[in-house]
Parts: C-alpha cells; sequence; structure tokens
C-alpha cells in the first residue's frame, strides 16, 4: 500500500487511473464509432452517388484520414508534453477529439448540403486525428510515470482498458441506434452516438484538471533542466532501434485492432449476411471479455517480461487469421461470438496489456512523449488506418477472404521481428533516468538490471 501511495506521488490512485483512462475511452469511443458508423451508415449518408461497395471504400478511406494527421499530432502534442509537462496536453488532446466527435453528430448529410457533406466529416477527422496522435501516448506516459516500478504494467494497463471500455461504449451506442426504424436511424439516430461524447468530454475535462504532474517529469526534467528543443526528432536520432522497435509493434496490435472489429464487422454484416444485431451482440461481447484480459496480461508481463506476452498476442494473430473467417462463415452466432473474443480478448489484449510499459521503458523522460507518441502514431498510420480499407478493397477485387487472411499473417509477422530483435525491458528500470545502453552498444546488452549486470559483466571480461 505504501509503495503505491508513493508510486502516485502522493495522488489518489484513483484519480491518476481515470484522469489517464477517461481520455483513452473518449479517443477510442470516437475512433471506433466513426469505424462502425462508416460500415454501417455513413457509405450510404455522405457518398449517396456511389455504389454500396464504394460508398463502404470511400467512407473506409476518410476513417484513415485521422490516422494521417496522427503522427504530426503526435509530434506536435509530443513535443508541448516534453517542453511542458504531461498535464496540460492530457487537456488539450480530450477537447480535440470531444469536440470533433460531437461535431459529426451536427454534420448535414450529402442530400443536404452536397459535395461539402464529406469535405466537412473530412475535417472533423482531422480534428480528432491530431487529438488522437497525442491523447494515448499521454495517457500512458502519466500512468506509468506515477506507477511503481514492480506495477508499472498492470497500472499501464489502465489506458488499453479504457480503450477497451470506449469500444464497448461505442459498439452498445450503435447497437441501440440500429434498433430503431431504418428510416429513422438514418435521419436522426445515427447522430446520437456522436453527439453523446460530449458528456464524456466533460467527465474527462473534471477529472484532468484535479490530477497534478507526473512525479518523473517534475523530477528529471524541470527540476534537472533536462528541456530539449525537439525531443521527437532527438528520440529518432538517439534511439533509432527503439523508434523502429515501436513502429513494427504496432503493425499487428493496431492493424488487427482495428481490422477485426471494423472490417470484421463491416464483412459479417454485409458480405455473410449476419443481421447487425447478431453481429453488434457478439462484438460487445467480446470488448467485454477483454476488459479483464487486458489487465491480466498486462500484470503478466509484471512477472515474466513485456516481450513474451507481446511475442504471444503476435503470434495469435498468426495463428487466428484464417479460422477467423472459417468462424463467421458458420453464420452461428456463438462461433461469431467465440472469433471475436479470439481476435479481442486474445490477439489485442496480449499486445495492448505490456504495451504501455513497454513503450515507455524505451525513451528517457526528456524525450518520452514526444518519441512514444510519434513512434506509435506513425505505426498507426501505416497499420490501423489503411486496415479497413484494404482488407475491405481486397474482399471486392478477388470476391474472397483469403488474401485478407493473408494481409492479417502480414502485419503480425512484422509485428513478431520487431519483438524479436528488440531491447528487452524487464519493467524495473528508472524511468528517471535514459536506457542504460544505446543501439552502438557493443554488448548488445538489455536494458534494465538484467541488462546492466550483463553490461558489467562483459565489461570485466573485456577488461
Amino acid at each position: 500500500m505504501t509503495e503505491l501511495k508513493a508510486g502516485a506521488a502522493g495522488q489518489s490512485r484513483l484519480r491518476v487511473i481515470l484522469a489517464a483512462s477517461v481520455g483513452s475511452a473518449l479517443e477510442w469511443y470516437d475512433f471506433f464509432l466513426y469505424g462502425t458508423a462508416a460500415a454501417l451508415v455513413f457509405g450510404e449518408l455522405f457518398f449517396p452517388k456511389s455504389d454500396p461497395v464504394v460508398g463502404t471504400l470511400l467512407a473506409f478511406l476518410t476513417f484513415g484520414v485521422g490516422f494521417v494527421v496522427r503522427p504530426l499530432g503526435g509530434i506536435l502534442f509530443g513535443i508541448m508534453g516534453d517542453r511542458y509537462g504531461r498535464k496540460p496536453v492530457l487537456v488539450a488532446t480530450l477537447l480535440m477529439i470531444g469536440i470533433g466527435t460531437t461535431a459529426i453528430g451536427l454534420l448535414p448529410t450529402y442530400a443536404q448540403i452536397g459535395i461539402w457533406a464529406p469535405l466537412l466529416l473530412v475535417a472533423m477527422r482531422v480534428v480528432q486525428g491530431l487529438g488522437a496522435g497525442a491523447e494515448y501516448g499521454g495517457a500512458v506516459i502519466y500512468l506509468v510515470e506515477n506507477a511503481p516500478a514492480r506495477h508499472r504494467g498492470f497500472w499501464g494497463g489502465f489506458a488499453p482498458l479504457g480503450v477497451s471500455v470506449g469500444n464497448l461504449l461505442a459498439a452498445g451506442a450503435f447497437a441501440l441506434v440500429t434498433m430503431l426504424p431504418r428510416e429513422a436511424m438514418l435521419s436522426w439516430g445515427w447522430r446520437l452516438p456522436f453527439l453523446a461524447s460530449f458528456l464524456l468530454i466533460l467527465v474527462g475535462i473534471f477529472v484532468r484538471l484535479r490530477v497534478t504532474e507526473t512525479p518523473v517529469f517534475t523530477e528529471a526534467v524541470v527540476a534537472r533542466g533536462k528541456v530539449e528543443r525537439n525531443p521527437a526528432m532527438e528520440a529518432l536520432r538517439q534511439h533509432p532501434r527503439n523508434f523502429m522497435v515501436v513502429l513494427g509493434a504496432r503493425m499487428a496490435e493496431n492493424g488487427l485492432g482495428y481490422f477485426f472489429p471494423v472490417f470484421g464487422l463491416s464483412y459479417v454484416i454485409t458480405t455473410v449476411g449476419v443481421p447487425k444485431s447478431d453481429a453488434l451482440s457478439a462484438l460487445m461481447l467480446a470488448f467485454t471479455i477483454e476488459l479483464f484480459a487486458i489487465l491480466g496480461f498486462a500484470a503478466l508481463s509484471d512477472r515474466i517480461g513485456r516481450r513474451p506476452v507481446y511475442l504471444f498476442g503476435a503470434l495469435a494473430g498468426v495463428a487466428l487469421a484464417f479460422p477467423f473467417f472459417w468462424m463467421v462463415g458458420t453464420k452461428e452466432w456463438i462461433w461469431i461470438a467465440v472469433a471475436f473474443i479470439l481476435a479481442r480478448a486474445v490477439v489485442t489484449a496480449a499486445m495492448f496489456g505490456p504495451q504501455a510499459a513497454y513503450f515507455a521503458e524505451l525513451f528517457p523522460p526528456q524525450r518520452r512523449f514526444a518519441g512514444f507518441a510519434f513512434a506509435r502514431e506513425l505505426g498507426s498510420l501505416l497499420a490501423g488506418g489503411p486496415a479497413p480499407f484494404v482488407a475491405t478493397a481486397l474482399v471486392a477485387a478477388y470476391g474472397s477472404w483469403w488474401p485478407v487472411a493473408c494481409y492479417a499473417v502480414f502485419l503480425s509477422l512484422c509485428t513478431v521481428i520487431a519483438i524479436w530483435i528488440g531491447p528487452r525491458p524487464i519493467g524495473k528500470i528508472s524511468l528517471r533516468t535514459s536506457p542504460s545502453c544505446s543501439t552502438s552498444c557493443p554488448w548488445r546488452c538489455r536494458s534494465g538490471p538484467e541488462g546492466q549486470r550483463s553490461h558489467s559483466a562483459s565489461s570485466r571480461r573485456s577488461g
């Protein structure tokens, strides 16, 4: 108990967790909400001149626009977070995401203002994307820098837990509006989930204004005067290997994280022909189970290390790629639910759980926010953004799901390679100092106490 209170710098543990996770919930509520709407209604409302397949492709293309600007948001707000503190950036990013989502719920459709409708939709996605580019990274860093070293993985798991809550809320919100008559849903029902995000903004701002700055930032950056002019570029220059590990680790986690629930939902409904309510209920069950799985995998990473848990998730992604389509192809609700549960509560959760602590341990405090956010969101641009669009295009081009399964295998193998060649933080290194070894270390030792021992032993042998 004393260790946990000390790790949180005297703040309420609940307040720290809420401050970080409520923003993650809003971010992913917004992004999954848009992905669900793109799969179900946006093609008809904003791109009605196209045939159904092209309309869905265009809707998913605007979905990817938010990812294009996320690295820019990661750099911009990451630099601010490393120079001025974690707390003010967390407030700013929460406002941007929430305002962009609420505004989507107020947009006129193509039938009302023509081509301006999709253009305004894209503009709101840009606002969302800029804020989301640093929101999750900031939330993770806030949690991890407040956490005691022995429980850093578990504490960091509350940020992705917020992600699952956001996904669950989004799926639940659309499950409710799909119960309306079709005309009512297309007229005004689809707007309600977007407008509801305003409530999350109020809660999030209230909580985040009541927390203090992290002790790591205060001690390592402010007190020691280690503020850097461009921490994003310094992270890339000083830690290229770690930067590339984050980038590669995102390929499966983020790509499959959007691939299964966004494209998978659209595929099950439009191609397989499963009723919307059945598909959404199966997905909601998967998100519910994932809540517990994320914390379980995060806690496991404190015991056996981040890399083994992360590698398990990536390899599970390879193993599930083809069986996922076999199971949903049965059209049986139970097998559809099992497919989504394995995708979310095993594949994604095993990578998402330890990710927060793993990524934060790869960068020193004076460039942690910018390095984390920039590398992570660049991975989002390459993986999560195009995943639903690429998967839908492959089905349209080949008339089969097997190229999509191969695409999922490719994303998973990219992550397997990145984690395998990456450094091996074991969860007890100090977040107040730089990693002990650089990429040029002749002994290629691991960061953390285990790596330091290897370094010392190698030094003695060489001496």
